[in-house]
């Protein structure tokens, strides 16, 4: 299936990417995981070299690359161990920057993408309140117009890049007594610094130390008018077909992820001896070994199966649900094998096994719970 997706550009794209990787990331992961971020420096080296915005018009800065270029990257990170640095990238430059190429003015765009496209923005996508996830039309922070500017009150939690991010564009409800309710959604983009925009906090949370999550307030925040994204009360349906997109990039993050950690374990099992010989000889691990592998080749396939399909922009919604969550729970129980044929050692933070164990937990939950992907899935079943 690979060969029907990567040709020679993408292989050159990714070898520049995996040496960008080996220099610039991979010796200062453990550092970016106890500081609890990713240095700005790091996001302007990735775009002085071209791996963020790629798909955008050239006026915008970027090359009008395809979307395979993504899952490159997406695979490149993964494999690199810097899952913290996948999730922020890919939100910014898979989720987030495409509401603004695809909804904004040529102002809004010239006025953003480009610093987007060289790692001088951080951008960040303000979908979760506390109160509202996956159901996107119980949102309640709320944009009245006042002349000029939108007064913005509300609050948005879990957001990543939320506390480093220069600009969000933010969910909000325009018309909150419309009727259905998704017709008073609308997005709008709120810039760092303007008054009213609060970051509280970055969240401690279980894995991906060095990607930030923030909770954010916003009191009486006004913006301009101008920073409408498409039309009053039209936010809600790009939102759900970008969705398509967000969620094919944590499926194939998800999948990537487990055969990191089968790697890792394959290589542990070889040389770790119990009872006179490597782990990997004793016939049950082997079993479970090769088990693991054979769910993770056939979840990749299946996977790169809807890259296709997204590329000739047909609409996976229901294949993509499927994907993204039996990849997340395929990627949590290899979690789980993978620290137990680790043994003692699984359960060591020194031990890369046991932080992407607690890295891939979040799979099954953003984007979209497995619970809600189900769901969604059903209702497209009839059922």
């Amino acid at each position: 299936m690979a060969d029907q997706i990567f040709c020679e550009e993408h292989e050159i794209f990714r070898r520049s990417l995996r040496s960008f990787l080996e220099k610039e990331v991979k010796p200062h992961l453990d550092e970016w995981r106890k500081n609890r971020e990713v240095p700005r420096e790091i996001w302007k080296k990735m775009g002085e070299q071209g791996f963020i915005g790629y798909w955008l018009d050239e006026k915008y800065g970027g090359v009008g690359a395809d979307f395979v270029y993504s899952v490159v990257l997406i695979e490149e990170l993964h494999r690199s161990g810097a899952w913290g640095l996948a999730a922020a990238v890919g939100v910014h430059n898979d989720i987030t920057m495409p509401y603004i190429d695809i909804l904004g003015t040529e102002e809004q765009k010239m006025r953003w993408l480009p610093k987007c496209c060289t790692g001088e923005f951080i951008a960040a996508i303000g979908m979760t309140e506390p109160g509202a996830g996956s159901d996107l039309q119980a949102i309640r922070t709320v944009a009245v117009r006042d002349g000029d500017e939108y007064v913005i009150n509300g609050q948005k939690t879990f957001i990543t890049n939320g506390y480093y991010c220069d600009l969000i564009v933010l969910v909000v409800k325009t018309d909150p007594r419309a009727q259905p309710p998704y017709k008073g959604v609308s997005l709008i983009v709120v810039e760092n610094g303007t008054p009213g925009f609060i970051k509280t906090r970055k969240l401690e949370k279980m894995g991906l130390h060095s990607s930030d999550t923030a909770e954010l307030f916003f009191e009486d925040c006004r913006v301009p008018v101008t920073n409408l994204l498409g039309r009053e009360g039209d936010g809600f349906v790009p939102m759900m077909r970008n969705l398509q997109q967000e969620r094919l990039v944590s499926c194939l993050g998800a999948v990537l992820s487990a055969e990191r950690m089968l790697e890792i374990t394959i290589e542990y099992c070889k040389t770790r001896t119990v009872f006179g010989k490597p782990v990997s000889r004793h016939q049950h691990n082997a079993f479970k070994l090769v088990e693991m592998a054979t769910e993770i080749e056939m979840a990749k396939d299946f996977s790169y199966h809807l890259v296709l399909d997204h590329l000739e922009k047909k609409d996976i919604t229901k294949k993509v649900s499927m994907a993204k969550w039996y990849n997340a729970e395929l990627a949590n129980r290899v979690a789980y094998h993978c620290v137990q044929l680790h043994g003692g050692y699984g359960y060591m933070d020194e031990y890369e096994i046991c932080r992407d164990a607690l890295d891939v937990r979040m799979g099954s939950i953003a984007a979209g719970t497995t619970e809600v992907m189900k769901t969604i899935i059903a209702r497209m079943m009839g059922l």
